[in-house]
């Protein structure tokens, strides 16, 4: 194997790792990248780029609701509500763990504590739509070598030396 692609590859992995590591994915990224074979080799970068787009819709959702003279908490919470779940099902640990803040916050009809939490949120979002955005790159790259990608389950750890 190409000693260019076998750093490519240990690159991957490691930036993968940290990701796990860090909080930002958690184990349903690893049961969405199952999902994807042959006849569907973009099945990850899809869902995760719908799961962008919706997002940034709720976000914005979100902060028009919270900037009214009266707010719908119900409609706040709707709106979490479904960010949460979106965030949870492509495995977006800390977007999700925000959101669970987030609607306490709401069901105590409380601005303040909701205006922070919306902060905290867009910065999640930003961060692990950046750190996506570069492990797709990476992936690209890895492909482009010549080289397969792994999934996350059979990706070595930090323990485990790539040889």
């Amino acid at each position: 194997m190409d000693v260019g692609l076998m750093q490519m590859q240990r690159r991957l992995a490691e930036y993968t790792s940290a990701l796990f590591k860090e909080g930002i994915l958690d184990s349903q990224y690893v049961q969405l990248q199952e999902l994807q074979d042959e006849s569907n080799p973009d099945f990850v970068v899809e869902v995760v780029s719908l799961f962008f787009t919706d997002s940034e819709k709720l976000l914005n959702d979100l902060s028009r609701d919270l900037a009214q003279q009266n707010v719908d908490f119900r409609r706040v919470d709707a709106h979490v509500h479904q960010l949460k779940g979106s965030s949870s099902s492509i495995g977006a640990e800390r977007v999700k763990n925000a959101c669970i803040v987030f609607r306490n916050f709401c069901q105590e009809k409380n601005i303040p504590g909701c205006q922070r939490c919306l902060q905290q949120i867009k910065q999640e979002f930003l961060l692990v739509k950046s750190k996506l955005e570069t492990l797709f790159k990476l992936e690209q790259q890895v492909v482009a070598a010549g080289g397969s990608i792994p999934t996350s389950g059979s990706l070595p750890t930090m323990q485990q030396p790539i040889l």
